[in-house]
């Protein structure tokens, strides 16, 4: 087929109506294992715990359970894990073939701890947690598990009886049978089948219906439920565009866990997106727990809530009726194959859930300082005038930015790795001029592969064997932007280390130490596959697709970071963004929320879809400013930005068929606005950069669910998702409404203050504090009680400011002392990891002495940036202000105090940011 076939396909596939094709998704109904699974009910469970098997040793407890209807018989494995955790996994006794078990996830195995049987029956066990009053209760028929805390029930395993495990079997006859398939869907999910899984796809463009037998040992899917008595909120199982609490599925779709290249979605519904992280933590103002269902097949959640639909007044009167009913939320698990291996995340706080998580996953990559400032892109910038234009551009403009981005029209026939001759013909030379203005560049690779045997990419991994296969043993190949495109095998670690090799300096010719990769469409995505991806009867080695399809995306990106740590011998801290997840891929570098629109629900979804991913372990989250379809108004576009810069990931991205959008384009007033927003974001890297290097410490989230988080028992917040937390200490509250004359943003804590950060107003917390907004504003407030740092000189790009001096903004609190960190390194290396060079200092004030600690007394740096001035809101007049250095020295510092404020500017501090200090207020 001609190329210009081929570009016409892909042109009508990508600028025809601007909306989800929903027909081209399933829904359960059409994915006939989560309809066999849903059809089954609550009710009795056919398993029973054979408690004579048991087996308990110092690591584990093992324990067989059987289907008293078929006879089959379960492994169950329960590990006390430390960290307040407990695993579970179910696989059968004795499969045909092993059932397929995630690897890679985990960043080690999961230290355990002891088990001690404390009694047991004829009906079931007790045993011992750790902690004097947790105990894990077995009952034996029906089978059961009860996790409790003295008498509470913290979470129940299998009480509404929905554990079921379809068992591989030799399938009597391989033939598809269409009329079959119709019979096979209203069998029940726990009896025995002895066919194979019957999928049917639409085709449409060859106009018909191609049905098959995918599953050549029959179906193999599994289910299971748990019981939250006491919680009526969960979160998380992202990527889904909808609101952060997660919304019961009775009556509805369930929420989809399926990796999918899903074109300009819609909002406010369970459909799978790009992504997918099967974690749910819950929460209630007694605790936070969460569960980890570790399985990369495709996943559907359901939920349910025995207090979903009651209206405010209908809660009001359960209570002054005395009503005893207890809030419980159920949660039921449904995935097409593999194992059960779920943890759960006891907490019981917030905080300790986020670490018992990055404990089995890892946490956020700490990327370069310059990934955390501004990004230009679209598809595409035209050649390397275009791109020499944009620049200079922001430098007239007198708008910082690190990063500008070339879509998939850089490359020579998108075949990755290369450069079009015509239009990029002097990559290093484009580079250089960036690198002079300290800027940098990132150019997307895609992991599907133009076949064309003059291309050295597709001859090499075609050489090698590294593709995936079809069924019958074939590469696997499909449609994608090159056209006819074959996809490397990311689950082969061989493949993997080819990848990395394929960045180094040597390989990709034309590159330079300051061009970054972007990793899209890796679902995969296959234009003329299923659901617009891969079928699932292709072959990784010893499994199927279908077995292992959400961890894909995860491999790319972890291939391609490598391969930026390696053609830099281990010193460069890389930056890959990607569009596919999962669990785990905050280990390698950043995601967005992928093909939104220029629509205001779309800007509103951004800050859920990001808090959700921040709940999960991905703090480096972002959405594309002012929206990758459609073209926004001037409006809209100044409140992304607005909004964007107050996101982890701050990148503007447009479509090919969109009027251009650079910041400057909508008149000089909206420019001005956008360049007060990107320049707010600049002063605050230094915050930025300390919260991500926490993130990396420790798995909490940077951009954090205001409130319950920070406020878990302020039960007003548990719904809310239109504000929020940066760290501890900004709360943000963007305008995301058109034509807004005023915002309401809630201010938590009682006895709390908070100080708008542009204004220095004092509010009171615990209160809804109406705003008025003009175009220019963004509702930012600091918690008093806290210090931040900035850099108030903001220049062309990051790195232009490295050396630049400090600013630190003291608010001041009735409650507590005022107190925040300082982190400094050389912003792109590992070497704050593995020789130790970093600054990391506690600033405090209390009793009117603020004071600079260092926190890393076995860390050596050195920094040429100084603190030029400090900021005090809430402050009293001094009579004198004196800085005191180790050594003895002393000195007066000047100071202004705005006395209707009760602001204090203490001016020229001119100490070295890296050092002890202490500022006395008399």
């Amino acid at each position: 087929i001609g190329d210009n076939y081929i570009e016409s396909i892909l042109t009508v596939c990508v600028s025809g109506s601007w909306a989800v094709d929903r027909g081209n998704f399933k829904t359960c109904d059409q994915s006939t294992f989560c309809k066999r699974q849903r059809a089954l009910k609550p009710g009795q469970s056919p398993y029973r715990a054979l408690l004579e098997t048991l087996e308990l040793t110092n690591t584990k407890l093992t324990l067989q359970l059987i289907n008293d209807n078929n006879k089959v018989r379960l492994l169950l494995e329960l590990y006390r894990l430390q960290g307040n955790m407990t695993r579970v996994k179910i696989n059968e006794l004795k499969p045909l073939k092993p059932r397929f078990e995630v690897p890679d996830v985990l960043i080690n195995d999961p230290p355990t701890e002891p088990l001690s049987l404390l009694s047991q029956d004829e009906n079931g066990m007790v045993l011992s947690l750790g902690a004097d009053s947790q105990r894990l209760i077995v009952s034996a028929k029906p089978f059961r598990l009860d996790i409790m805390e003295g008498r509470e029930v913290l979470l129940s395993l299998n009480s509404r009886g929905l554990l079921a495990f379809e068992h591989l079997r030799i399938r009597k006859d391989t033939l598809a049978d269409p009329e079959g398939a119709e019979k096979k869907e209203e069998t029940d999910a726990a009896s025995e089948q002895t066919e194979g899984e019957e999928v049917c796809v639409r085709d449409e463009w060859r106009g018909f219906l191609m049905c098959c037998v995918l599953s050549p040992s029959g179906p193999t899917s599994i289910s299971l439920d748990f019981s939250l008595p006491g919680v009526e909120h969960v979160y998380g199982i992202p990527e889904h565009a909808d609101t952060l609490k997660l919304k019961t599925t009775d009556g509805g779709e369930p929420y989809r866990l399926y990796n999918l290249d899903v074109f300009q979605y819609e909002l406010f519904n369970p459909m799978a997106l790009y992504g997918a992280i099967p974690v749910m933590l819950s929460h209630s103002p007694q605790r936070t727990m969460g569960l980890f269902w570790l399985n990369a097949a495709e996943t559907w959640v359901d939920i349910s809530s025995n207090t979903a639909g009651k209206t405010v007044f209908g809660q009001m009167l359960d209570y002054v009726q005395g009503s005893s009913e207890t809030p419980q939320t159920d949660v039921r698990w449904i995935s097409e194959s593999g194992i059960i291996d779920v943890f759960i995340m006891l907490g019981p706080t917030p905080t300790d859930v986020f670490a018992q998580y990055a404990s089995l996953t890892g946490t956020q990559a700490f990327p370069p300082l310059a990934a955390l400032a501004y990004h230009q892109c679209r598809w595409n910038y035209n050649d390397q005038e275009d791109v020499a234009a944009v620049d200079q551009g922001f430098d007239q403009h007198d708008i910082p930015y690190d990063f500008i981005w070339l879509d998939i029209e850089h490359a020579d026939g998108k075949r990755y790795f290369t450069w079009d001759p015509h239009k990029f013909p002097q990559p290093k030379e484009m580079l250089q001029g960036l690198e002079d203005k300290r800027r940098k560049m990132v150019a997307i690779v895609d992991p599907h592969i133009k076949v064309d045997n003059s291309y050295k990419i597709h001859s090499e991994i075609r050489s090698r064997g590294f593709y995936i296969k079809n069924k019958d043993g074939g590469d696997y190949e499909g449609w994608c932007w090159p056209g006819n495109s074959g996809y490397p095998d990311f689950t082969n670690p061989e493949m993997r280390a080819w990848w990395a090799s394929m960045f180094a300096y040597d390989q990709y010719e034309g590159s330079r130490e300051n061009l970054y990769t972007w990793n899209d469409m890796n679902e995969p995505s296959v234009f003329n596959g299923p659901e617009v991806t891969m079928h699932k009867d292709a072959v990784h080695g010893n499994w199927e697709h279908r077995d292992l399809h959400n961890i894909y995306g995860l491999y790319v990106q972890m291939a391609t970071a490598e391969g930026l740590i390696q053609r830099s011998g281990g010193v460069e801290r890389p930056f890959v963004l990607t569009r596919a997840f999962f669990a785990g891929s905050q280990r390698y570098g950043a995601v967005w929320t992928g093909d939104n629109a220029a629509e205001w629900d779309h800007l509103k979804i951004t800050i859920p879809m990001c808090l959700s991913l921040g709940l999960v372990g991905v703090s480096f989250c972002g959405a594309d400013v002012g929206g990758f379809f459609k073209s926004p108004s001037p409006e809209l576009l100044v409140r992304w930005y607005q909004t964007g810069a107050y996101q982890p990931f701050f990148r503007a991205h447009a479509h090919l068929d969109t009027p251009r959008r650079e910041p400057w384009l909508f008149g000089p007033e909206n420019t001005a606005l956008i360049r007060e927003a990107v320049r707010q974001r600049y002063a605050l890297l230094p915050y930025w950069y300390q919260l991500f290097y926490h993130a990396h410490r420790t798995g909490q989230p940077v951009m954090r669910y205001s409130l319950w988080v920070e406020y878990p028992q302020d039960t007003a917040t548990f719904s809310m998702d239109d504000q929020f937390l940066l760290g501890r200490d900004l709360l943000v509250h963007p305008v995301t409404e058109e034509g807004a004359r005023g915002v309401t943003a809630y201010l938590p804590g009682n006895g709390e203050v908070w100080f708008d950060v542009h204004t220095f107003q004092k509010h009171n917390g615990g209160q809804n504090l109406y705003i008025p907004v003009t175009m220019s504003s963004i509702p930012v407030f600091q918690r008093g009680g806290s210090i931040i740092p900035r850099k108030v000189r903001v220049r062309r790009s990051s790195s232009c400011m490295e050396h630049d001096p400090y600013t630190l903004y003291v608010a001041l609190s009735p409650k507590r002392f005022a107190q925040g960190e300082l982190y400094i390194d050389d912003g792109h290396t590992f070497s704050y990891e593995k020789q130790k060079e970093f600054i990391y200092r506690r600033l405090a004030f209390a009793n009117n002495t603020l004071s600079s600690r260092n926190l890393a007394p076995g860390s050596q740096f050195t920094t040429l940036s100084w603190i030029e001035k400090i900021v005090i809101l809430g402050a009293s007049k001094p009579s004198k202000v004196t800085l005191k250095m180790p050594d003895g020295k002393e000195s007066q510092l000047e100071f202004d105090f705005d006395a209707s404020m009760s602001v204090l500017t203490l001016r020229k501090p001119g100490v070295n940011a890296g050092v002890d200090w202490t500022v006395v207020l008399q």
